[in-house]
């Protein structure tokens, strides 16, 4: 797998949260809170207006964007941290600040941060968490109105701030423990860091669990588990009557400074606003008990109706089905069991007992599908990730994570000591990026809604704070999948929020020589040359998608950088020759280490494919903005490329390019590359299509690229093939697969969002919406019905209004129904190669 290079390095994550204590007035109480937080981000998404994120947009409780002026130069607040604990080693540090108020507040506004993580309460209540993910030079606050929570009288601002030290997840950059909160001066009362009254301790009864790759059997860099002593817990902390007298006196940080990013003295956070919501939390309960052992489960339990009592001296084993894979917070209330431990594991999969003669000599797993249907758990087991939370007596003790869990199984191990453990409640908070799912896909085969269903849960479940490759091994933003997940979110939901940071955060990632990170943010360096190419890809499609030409303009000098790069990577036989790094192209058998013949050695076929598309895309970019230099030059070099291309690796008698001039190896993924680039001309580029789609020797294309592929199908008029191509996906529903996983052979993830482009493609390709113009300010249906008689399709357009799509199709070859467009943009229906004007809309069409 991709990420094996990286087996030798730990790279561990966080995400954030805490222990509360939870008497059953204080689990009603936080119950509002998730509901007001819903109904927030619901309400601040109100009417459908999608030009792109702007500072001035709405999002989460209030302004998260807003680039507060006072904001981009100096605080008042200072970062602070504990007095005399390790700033850089893993630690769990809760910070405290009571106040007086004579009367409710209408608004009371704050400016919070921290590093790593925080998690704010107001009055025991959880209000938020963050910052969103970034780095060093773009560090994130988060804009909170407090006022809800205020109350008249003695009031509480509390922190839980997490340094997850050694173990941080590969996203998480740091520079050391501290927090920075910020009132706004109409606030009545001074609350800011660094001028007194804050107090704060360490807390005693974290310590955490390593994962190393190995202990997986699989390259893993997505954080520690938990281990919680409850005796040592300080329960009721973030409450105002807490007794804080033994609490100590912060320090300055090393650096307590703060400033915007772009002030005039340095720092070593440069502040900027959160810019996307908060994320969105959603409570929810398991399914059903796979088996349970040791302990009769009474009926109810699963519903929080019935408590379930542990008897002393009892070792009891419960195994969890979810029924779907999820992304959330576990939640575990229990009461008593001084002396007891429970240890929570979590699998996307159960696994087949591992046969005796399947280990290689170096003790690694042989690649075996162990997993097999999802749905049959007889003789299966569980293995993964887990917790530990020894409870320590005491009454509604509440034992939630500090990170979000990936989990389709969750199993509790139990043993108690003297005393009877009661666990009262078993549930989990489900939390994820608040995308919705605005556009919506029918047809006369239901196995396709099903894989709708399927591919946008796998997207949602990838996608928080920035979209991730895998929920439960990485948590890491590549460039590749990104593009895809990206075009995915935009097209069911509308929100390019997501897709703006994505594109912003790799131009962030730039090195001096000029390509972009693999993988962002990351703080172990990875280049995958071409992922630097398709970065250009996705600011292209932006530029397609959404009228917004400031967004876009300022990416032209990176672009420039990248194909600059290459360039001067170009030999004597005018093609890129030897690229250095990592030539990542596609999981697939002939691709030793997922790179193609040639690419290591200089002269792929497939890598110069792959430029002169990012060639193709940069060049229009450039035209459009102004740029005629560079458009005229990059001209030249892709036309010069291409010819230099043709020349070596083109196989007249085959009709297809080989990898190399050897011409010994043939596939997919070059010549799908060919016929996006315009390397041959068009009448050329449907045959290369069908021989590709027809010839078993040519190297078939992974889930991954074969986003790819149908690009390349739709183009060349072969859109009606697409269903034919969803063979993998229907493979995996059989195989009782909630979301779409990595590969649809033996896989390690679960849930893959590369995996999800049925989403896209059933809209874009087979109900045929797409943009016309730059901008998406034209819009063509041009559908591809395969083997359907029936499309129903709506999606949201990003200048606000819906694209609705209901078309049947005869059997003598016509086409019938109603499009729908937007106010004030016009389209074009394609039909047998004949194009015919639609307006903007309800209208009926038959031809």
């Amino acid at each position: 797998m991709r990420k094996i290079l990286f087996a030798g390095m730990i790279c561990w994550s966080l995400l954030s949260w805490t222990m509360v204590s939870c008497d059953h007035a204080g689990k009603k109480r936080k119950q509002t809170v998730r509901e007001q937080q819903n109904d927030q981000i619901r309400q601040q998404e109100g009417p459908l207006v999608l030009r792109g994120y702007s500072p001035e947009s709405t999002v989460s409780r209030n302004e998260q964007g807003k680039d507060n002026s006072s904001l981009r130069h100096a605080w008042r607040a200072k970062w602070i941290t504990h007095p005399s604990a390790s700033t850089l080693d893993y630690g769990v540090f809760l910070f405290r600040r009571t106040f007086m108020l004579e009367n409710k507040p209408e608004r009371f506004i704050v400016f919070v941060s921290a590093d790593n993580r925080y998690r704010l309460f107001v009055n025991g209540e959880a209000v938020c968490s963050g910052p969103a993910l970034g780095d060093l030079g773009h560090w994130r606050y988060e804009t909170l109105d407090l006022a809800p929570w205020i109350r008249k009288g003695r009031n509480v601002l509390a922190a839980e701030v997490v340094n997850f030290g050694e173990y941080r997840r590969g996203a998480q950059q740091t520079f050391q423990t501290a927090f920075i909160l910020q009132g706004d001066e109409g606030n009545g009362v001074s609350v800011n860091t660094g001028e007194g009254g804050w107090k704060v301790i360490r807390n005693e009864a974290y310590d955490d669990i390593p994962f190393l790759p190995s202990d997986l059997q699989a390259y893993y860099c997505a954080g520690p588990g938990d281990k919680v002593d409850g005796s040592r817990y300080p329960w009721g902390w973030q409450e105002p009557d807490h007794d804080d007298a033994h609490w100590l006196a912060p320090r300055p940080a090393t650096v307590e400074f703060a400033a915007g990013r772009g002030f005039l003295y340095g720092s070593t956070w440069f502040l900027v606003p959160r810019g996307i919501p908060l994320l969105e939390e959603r409570p929810q309960r398991f399914d059903h008990v796979v088996r349970a052992g040791g302990v009769q489960v009474p009926a109810g339990f699963l519903q929080g109706k019935t408590p379930l009592t542990v008897p002393p001296h009892t070792r009891a084993t419960l195994l969890l089905d979810q029924q779907v894979h999820t992304v959330a917070f576990p939640e575990i209330t229990v009461s008593g069991g001084k002396g007891s431990s429970i240890k929570i594991t979590y699998a996307e999969a159960l696994l087949r007992p591992l046969p005796a003669d399947s280990l290689q000599s170096d003790g690694h797993m042989l690649a075996t599908d162990r997993k097999g249907n999802r749905n049959e758990t007889a003789g299966k087991e569980i293995f993964g990730i887990y917790d530990l939370f020894l409870p320590g007596g005491g009454r509604s003790r509440l034992f939630r994570p500090l990170a979000k869990r990936t989990f389709r199984f969750v199993q509790l191990d139990i043993e108690t000591g003297a005393e009877a453990l009661t666990i009262e409640d078993l549930t989990s908070v489900y939390t994820a990026y608040p995308f919705r799912e605005i556009a919506s896909f029918r047809c006369d085969d239901p196995e396709l809604e099903k894989i709708w269903e399927v591919a946008w849960r796998t997207l949602r479940n990838g996608a928080d704070e920035t979209f991730y490759d895998t929920p439960y091994y990485e948590q890491l933003q590549y460039v590749g999948d990104t593009r895809l997940s990206s075009l995915v979110s935009v097209y069911v939901s509308g929100d390019d929020r997501l897709m703006r940071k994505a594109i912003t955060l790799f131009d962030d990632s730039r090195l001096p020589e000029g390509l972009t990170q693999s993988r962002y943010p990351s703080y172990i360096t990875q280049i995958i040359t071409p992922f630097s190419l398709f970065w250009i890809g996705m600011v292209h499609d932006y530029y397609l998608y959404r009228d917004d030409p400031a967004f876009v303009r300022q990416f032209l000098p990176g672009i420039r950088g990248v194909l600059e790069w290459f360039e001067q990577r170009i030999g004597e036989e005018g093609m890129v020759g030897r690229t250095e790094w990592w030539n990542f192209t596609d999981w697939v058998a002939a691709f030793p280490n997922g790179i193609p013949p040639g690419a290591d050695d200089g002269h792929s076929a497939n890598i110069n494919m792959q430029y002169l598309y990012a060639l193709k895309n940069a060049v229009e970019l450039f035209r459009h903005y102004g740029w005629e230099r560079e458009a005229e030059k990059y001209s030249r070099l892709a036309e010069n490329i291409g010819k230099a291309v043709r020349r070596n690796c083109y196989d007249g008698q085959k009709g297809l390019f080989a990898e190399t001039a050897d011409k010994k190896i043939f596939s997919q993924h070059t010549n799908v590359m060919a016929v996006l680039s315009d390397v041959v001309e068009e009448p050329l580029q449907r045959k290369i299509m069908e021989r590709i789609l027809s010839d078993r020797d040519v190297v078939e294309a992974t889930l991954y690229f074969k986003f790819y592929l149908f690009r390349a199908l739709q183009k060349t008029g072969l859109g009606d093939r697409y269903l034919d191509e969803l063979d993998p996906w229907r493979r995996m529903l059989s195989l009782g697969l909630t979301t779409f996983p990595e590969s649809d052979a033996v896989t390690r993830s679960d849930c893959h969002p590369w995996s999800s482009t049925p989403c896209f493609d059933l809209l874009h390709t087979v109900a045929g919406i797409y943009p016309g113009k730059p901008g998406f300010k034209q819009i063509v249906i041009a559908p591809n019905f395969g083997c359907l008689k029936k499309i129903g399709a709506q999606m949201p357009h990003p200048g606000g209004g819906m694209i609705r799509v209901s078309l049947q199709k005869s059997t003598t070859g016509n086409v019938e129904g109603s499009v729908t467009l937007p106010e004030g943009i016009a389209g074009i229906f394609v039909w047998n190669d004949e194009r015919h004007p639609l307006k903007p809309g309800s209208q009926k069409i038959s031809f």
